[in-house]
């Protein structure tokens, strides 16, 4: 290597150039050597090394330190300030909770005949995280389902666009045959699979469905399924699984078992329902009746034995999904199917009030039970402000003279008329008196029984005040006495429902106790031990003297042997069996499409001496006063439970 000696003059100088500040004379003279040895050799480099400037650095600097910055920021970010949040995350995506399924509890009658059961089922369910991303995928998956199902593609291709949850389900209580189908498939239709389930199954469904209720899959209860839904429900056991990041199964444990639902045990007698039914159904069709209802308790524990809503409904329809076609159907029948008649559905109560009306005459002390009232067929009543002016109120036929007890037993409406409103000489209740006795009873009020019933449905006792706040047209604010009398047997504006006139004739039955009506007897475990019993509640007591209601008993007692009474409206039950007392009654209605049309009630208790059950029947819109249409289906049914 040799040594190049720059000429004295060059020392010490510099050339300026663009790309950086100065530059040696001896890079010049070494790149001219440079070249000169690559022409001589034959070898050209063609490399100049230009360096960066310095705005380039300054600018590789600044983007070095933002990024550490980004860098340092996120890491903060994810470790410090949601640290404990992306962790969860992180423990959620490696553990995984799963249910074990649990049944829920049934339903017995009396007798532990099951009345309700637990299905397995199967539903399709769509994850819709899980669909295909590409469309053209997605859409030949939805296209394969809607084959399967039979099920329209645009309607399922919009079910699934527009759910708001992530998990929706398809299809529920899949068939045999679609499930086999879907099963040899489901590994073909990602975001799709088949979830197991139970399916509530109602035996003779449509014979207690007013009773048991039903529960759906979207968690809609009615019924005994609604009001004992804590005791009845069951308890998932959980599955701790661990997976690992590719989502493959680590390890899993159970947490907690699954706990079966309790069950109910009734007080219902289901082959006493299927009679009532079967004899009420006869009927109706027989007389052309729109529905009706029955209750039959016991007096001694307020238990119900049958409670009857006609026409009934299939609950099971609800339990396994019902379609849109069947659900239109129900809602525009004009029978009303799922109105539950027995708790809910308000009639005029007619010639039922009477015992009523005479337990609060007799409670009052305005008559003696023996004094004779000439009924002639008729009353006239002189207008309040005009008295040559008079009302006639009629009554059904001539009764002659007739003491309370006859009143009763052939509902004599002139007795009733005159001591519920007065005539003559005759002091009467007055409304006050008269609602407040009616509400002793329990009328005018919702019953308590422990099935759901609606704030609507607690009948009407109505009263001056009533009338006022009711009513917008000022002639009629106005309480006249005629409203007095029409209230007297039952007529004009008053209302109650079958479950609250049973209630209330189990408390002249049994000698003055108003009893809560119970369904439930008793709920148990899965082995039939007994967890809870439910004891008869007493809503009051005493407020009619026990001798006075024995007056009114022995009234309706004649009803049925015709003592003293040529007249008695319940004769044919008097070859019962057993001895009864009963009270029967018509009240003619004003509704639309129904001229001439009755509710006609009947409730009667047996045995006579010791009672055991109080059986309350109406037919609704009965065309034509046929008074005795319901003492046939009383006699058969109680002819049936007495000997059977």
């Amino acid at each position: 290597m040799f040594e190049f000696q720059l000429p004295k003059e060059l020392k010490n100088k510099r050339v300026k150039l663009r790309h950086r500040e100065e530059i040696e004379p001896h890079e010049i003279l070494l790149d001219s050597l440079a070249q000169k040895k690559e022409k001589e050799s034959g070898v050209s480099e063609k490399k100049f090394e230009v360096p960066l400037q310095k705005k380039v650095l300054m600018a590789l600097f600044i983007f070095a330190i933002f990024s550490n910055l980004i860098f340092f920021a996120k890491t903060f970010q994810f470790q410090i300030i949601e640290g404990k949040e992306l962790k969860a995350l992180s423990e959620e995506n490696k553990f995984k909770l799963y249910q074990i399924q649990a049944e829920r509890g049934v339903i017995y009658d009396r007798n532990f005949n099951q009345l309700v059961s637990n299905l397995p089922g199967f539903d399709l369910v769509c994850e819709i995280e899980k669909l295909p991303q590409l469309d053209s995928e997605k859409l030949n998956v939805l296209k394969e389902v809607s084959l399967i199902l039979q099920k329209n593609f645009e309607d399922l291709k919009t079910e699934i666009e527009k759910s708001k949850t992530p998990t929706i389900t398809i299809s529920e209580n899949l068939s045999h045959e679609k499930l086999i189908i879907l099963e040899t498939k489901i590994k073909e239709l990602p975001g799709f699979q088949i979830k197991n389930n139970t399916v509530r199954d109602y035996r003779d469904g449509p014979l207690f469905s007013h009773l048991i209720g039903y529960k759906r899959k979207t968690g809609e209860k009615t019924g005994l399924e609604l009001s004992y839904d804590e005791a009845l429900r069951e308890k998932p056991g959980e599955i701790l699984a661990e997976r690992d990041v590719k989502g493959n199964l680590i390890s899993q444990k159970i947490t907690s078992l699954p706990e079966s639902g309790n069950s109910l045990v009734l007080w219902l007698d289901s082959d006493l329902q299927k009679k009532i039914e079967e004899e009420m159904e006869k009927k109706i069709n027989e007389v052309g009746a729109k529905g009706g209802a029955a209750v039959v308790m016991s007096p001694k524990t307020g238990g119900v034995l049958a409670l009857v809503s006609w026409p009934p409904y299939n609950n099971n329809l609800f339990s396994k999904g019902i379609s849109p076609s069947d659900w239109e159907k129900l809602e525009r029948d004009p029978l009303k199917p799922l109105l539950n008649r027995a708790t809910s559905g308000q009639y005029l109560l007619g010639s039922t009030i009477k015992p009523l009306i005479a337990s609060a005459a007799l409670e009052e002390k305005i008559i003696s039970p023996n004094k004779k009232i000439n009924c002639q067929g008729f009353i006239e009543i002189p207008h309040q402000y005009e008295p040559e002016k008079f009302t006639k109120k009629e009554d059904w036929t001539v009764h002659g003279l007739t003491d309370l007890r006859k009143a009763i037993a052939e509902s004599c409406n002139v007795y009733f008329y005159t001591i519920g409103g007065g005539y003559e000489n005759q002091e009467g209740l007055g409304p006050t008196r008269i609602k407040k006795y009616l509400r002793l009873f329990g009328l005018g009020e919702i019953s308590q029984i422990d099935l759901p019933v609606p704030e609507w449905a607690a009948g009407l006792v109505p009263d001056p005040e009533w009338k006022r706040s009711y009513f917008e047209d000022p002639k009629e604010k106005y309480w006249w006495d005629g409203d007095t009398y029409n209230l007297s047997i039952g007529q004009g504006f008053i209302s109650a429902t079958s479950i609250q006139v049973a209630t209330a004739f189990s408390a002249i039955a049994n000698g003055g106790k108003l009893l809560e009506p119970r369904v439930v007897q008793k709920i148990v475990d899965s082995e039939k031990n007994i967890v809870e019993e439910i004891q008869p509640e007493i809503i009051r007591e005493n407020f009619i003297d026990p001798k006075n209601l024995e007056i009114v008993r022995e009234g309706m007692r004649w009803a049925v042997t015709g003592q003293n009474s040529p007249q008695a409206s319940a004769v044919l039950l008097n070859s019962l069996p057993v001895s009864s007392a009963a009270k029967t009654g018509t009240a003619q209605v004003s509704r639309k499409g129904c001229e001439d049309c009755y509710d006609i009630w009947i409730s009667v208790f047996a045995p006579y001496d010791d009672p055991q059950i109080v059986l309350t029947i109406v037919l609704e819109d009965v065309k034509g006063r046929l008074s005795g249409v319901v003492v046939p289906v009383a006699k058969e049914v109680l002819n049936w439970y007495f000997t059977r």
